[in-house]
Formats: C-alpha cells, sequence, structure tokens
C-alpha cells in the first residue's frame, strides 16, 4: 500500500497504544508499516509532528463526538446540558484511545486546531451563560483539565479492587469512617463524572450575569 500521512497516523496510534508517549519511537511506526524510518521523513517531520497529528486526530474525533451529543439534545436544553454534552463526548472518545487522555493535555502545546476546536466551543457554551469573559478561559480549562484526569484515571486504574479481609476492612473503617462509611454513596463512574460536571457547571453558575432587561 502506498505510505499516506493518514497511513504514518495509524501506525502511530497502533505504536502509541503499545508501548506509551515516551518509548514511541519513528523506527517502531516504520516497522509497524514494513518500512524504513527514513521514508516516513517524506511524510512527517519526526516524532513530534506526528504526536501533534496523533493529537489533532483525537480531538478532532473529541469536536465530532460533542457535536453529535450536541445535536441529540432536546430544544429544552440549557447550557449546563450543553456542557455536559460537550465533556461527556471528550470522554467517551478520548477513552477510546490508549494513551488518549495523555495526548489531548499534551496538545495545546501542539497547536493542534482539534484542541482549539475544543475550546472555542466551550467558551462559546459559557459565553452564552453569562460568564465575565475573565471567567470564561479558566473556565473551560478547568473543564477540559478535569475531564483529562477523569479518563486518565480510568485508564489507569486497576482491572479490580485489590483483595481486602474483614479484618482489613474493619480496620479501614474504624480509621476512615467518613470514606468507608455508609454516609457517602457509591456511585458507578458514569455517575460520579455527570455529578462532577453539574457541580463544576453550578460553580460557574454563581459568576454569571443576569441578562440585560428586553433581552
Amino acid at each position: 500500500m502506498k505510505l499516506t500521512r493518514e497511513r504514518i497516523v495509524d501506525a502511530g496510534m497502533a505504536v502509541f497504544a503499545e508501548v506509551g508517549y515516551h518509548h514511541l519511537s519513528m523506527r517502531q511506526v516504520a516497522d509497524r508499516l514494513d518500512t524504513h524510518a527514513g521514508s516516513l521523513y517524506y511524510h512527517v517531520r519526526g516524532k513530534d509532528e506526528l504526536l501533534a497529528l496523533m493529537a489533532d486526530r483525537v480531538c478532532r474525533q473529541a469536536y465530532d463526538a460533542g457535536t453529535e451529543a450536541l445535536a441529540a439534545l432536546p430544544p429544552a436544553a440549557d447550557w449546563p446540558d450543553r456542557i455536559h454534552a460537550q465533556a461527556a463526548g471528550l470522554r467517551r472518545s478520548i477513552g477510546q484511545h490508549p494513551g488518549g487522555a495523555r495526548l489531548l493535555a499534551e496538545s495545546p502545546g501542539m497547536l493542534s486546531t482539534g484542541a482549539l476546536s475544543l475550546m472555542e466551543r466551550l467558551l462559546g457554551t459559557l459565553v452564552d451563560a453569562g460568564l465575565p469573559a475573565d471567567d470564561c478561559g479558566i473556565a473551560a480549562d478547568t473543564l477540559l483539565s478535569h475531564v483529562t484526569g477523569f479518563v486518565l484515571q480510568e485508564q489507569n486504574g486497576p482491572a479490580a479492587p485489590p483483595p481486602v479481609t474483614a479484618e482489613l476492612h474493619a480496620d479501614l473503617c474504624e480509621r476512615f469512617p467518613l470514606l468507608m462509611g455508609p454516609t457517602f454513596p457509591r456511585l458507578s463512574q458514569d455517575e460520579k463524572f455527570t455529578r462532577s460536571i453539574r457541580l463544576l457547571c453550578a460553580g460557574f453558575a454563581t459568576l454569571a450575569r443576569p441578562p440585560a432587561a428586553g433581552t
């Protein structure tokens, strides 16, 4: 098959999923494509550009996922609903790629237009909500950072909780009664995510300015 930039990005994503951010190399990508590393440089200038292209792909897929989620909202949806739709689409999209959260976290330094599109749309939603301009950038960055961190925890967490004996459980309950006791509900990851976004939006709402009279 003809070597193209898209095929190189495909191979880069596959290698990235196996070896991670720091161990990705152009040689490994070339091996995946059954070609020489030197031939890649006709299409991609080096590892930094490849990572930027990979980050941009993840961000564009996340943007498209957010677009679909927004389109599915009812007409009466309010701005927190629109924020949640974008955040949930982002979580699903980057969660599909091993290391996708890391790529998103690195994307601003790579000047990814996909990441800029995500930020632009979030900013527009927050402006429409009435947040002061001085706070919109911080709010949007907080949302993206939260989603990135949430997915990093999901991707790096253990497949199953560690075994706990009855004796250890009793000791933990005694030492950490709030954490281990019945006071706080045990939530699914989806419910945790939804409630965390709602909490952030509730905080943002305290900054929102009421619409001007007659608008």
